[in-house]
């Protein structure tokens, strides 16, 4: 193991790093439970039906919704003024980020800040 030349004053702080991470990984689990429990039943169901997500080290927050299958994929995008009302619940900055079942199309990216309350 090689030792650094700098000093370890000037050394990053390993254990607030590790402790920041495990800050954010708490945040993340506590907005999807409560974006989740904010959610109407069909949107429930629809999330349930894919993989998602919450980053929250990002700015702004992002939501991840990647579906497994085209039927759930329409299906969300249907609802997408749902998801960002939601959404603004918790940010009036985020994002949602939108994937297709794999080779099914372009991701997509959906800014909160540039809807509109007529899309809802």
């Amino acid at each position: 193991m090689n030792k650094s030349p700098l000093p370890a004053d000037d050394l990053p702080p390993t254990k607030a790093t590790i402790l920041n991470e495990l800050f954010y990984r708490q945040l993340e689990e506590a907005t999807c439970r409560q974006f989740y429990q904010a959610c109407g039943s069909i949107m429930r169901v629809l999330l349930s039906n894919c993989h998602w997500y919450f980053k929250i080290n990002t700015s702004p927050l992002v939501l991840v919704i990647i579906c497994y299958d085209i039927e759930s994929y329409l299906n969300i995008v249907d609802v997408i003024p749902q998801f960002i009302n939601k959404l603004k619940q918790f940010s009036n900055k985020a994002k949602i980020h939108l994937f297709p079942p794999d080779q099914k199309g372009e991701p997509w990216e959906i800014k909160i800040e540039e809807t509109s309350d007529d899309e809802s």
